[in-house]
């Protein structure tokens, strides 16, 4: 009975995780005088699709748009990681005094929601002027990608023997050479996931954009994809489906061509 409801259910559930990625491609392939209510669910055919990815380009202007997310999901989450794996290197391998204090005040900016410092943060951008500038949002996206690196990077140190360490300080290895030569080759399965998530995560952010920037060439992609769907002149639905399909692809492919490296990061504690 087991060996028949278990694949059952299992199929149901991923039945159900798949019907809004049908519903999206199904919508954004359609040319806008054939959507409707009642034909959510009806496939459609032909290049409809890559008309409306077109359409989408040009009205939002996503060339520029592209560069900046882009410039952000690389160097927020690197600068990020590398911050977490020094604090986790140092409060695991270094033992610091009171290590477990300074890893939940670094950890600890978590418990706030964003939304909770979004005006704070706005009025310090607009009066230090990092408002609206590209160096702005990369020193935000690396801050909040700091936290959650410490956390996994503590926990992937900590699967790593001591002696390891010992063993490099009595061959004469310094600090810094032990944590670049040695902690960070064996957790780069780790820092590689790690860096995938808050990409990922940078590349899908809405609020931080849409708060802390306005021109074209300096905000994200999904603050510009929101110019579709305005009060007067909005795109049509099929148009506005399309765009998000079509800024969803770089993270997929991220996704597919680390599967592997990213399954094992996973696995904190194994290196």
């Amino acid at each position: 009975m087991t060996k028949v409801v278990k694949p059952a259910f299992l199929t149901v559930l991923g039945l159900l995780w798949l019907a809004p990625v049908y519903l999206l491609i199904a919508n954004a392939a359609k040319l806008p005088i054939d959507y409707s209510s009642s034909t959510v669910w009806k496939p459609a055919f032909g290049t409809a699709l890559f008309d409306n990815m077109r359409d989408v380009w040009d009205r939002a202007d996503l060339s520029s748009s592209v560069l900046s997310t882009a410039i952000y999901s690389v160097t927020g989450p690197l600068t990020g990681v590398l911050i977490g794996a020094c604090v986790g290197f140092a409060i695991v391998a270094l033992r610091l005094r009171h290590g477990f204090w300074w890893f939940v005040f670094v950890f600890g900016g978590t418990v706030f929601p964003l939304q909770m410092i979004l005006m704070p943060l706005f009025v310090g951008y607009a009066d230090t002027g990092l408002y609206d500038t590209r160096l702005g949002l990369i020193l935000v996206y690396s801050v909040i990608s700091v936290p959650f690196s410490a956390f996994v990077m503590r926990n992937f140190f900590s699967g790593i023997a001591h002696h390891v360490f010992e063993a490099a300080v009595v061959d004469g290895a310094t600090t810094w050479r032990i944590f670049w030569r040695i902690y960070l080759p064996m957790s780069k399965s780790a820092l590689v996931a790690i860096f995938i998530l808050q990409a990922t995560f940078i590349w899908n952010d809405l609020l931080l954009g849409l708060t802390l920037s306005q021109s074209d060439d300096v905000r994200p992609i999904m603050p510009a994809l929101t110019s579709l769907q305005s009060t007067y002149g909005g795109s049509a639905m099929p148009v506005v489906l399309a765009g998000g399909l079509l800024v969803s692809l770089p993270t997929v492919a991220l996704f597919l061509a680390t599967q592997r490296i990213f399954s094992r990061g996973l696995a904190l504690g194994q290196f």
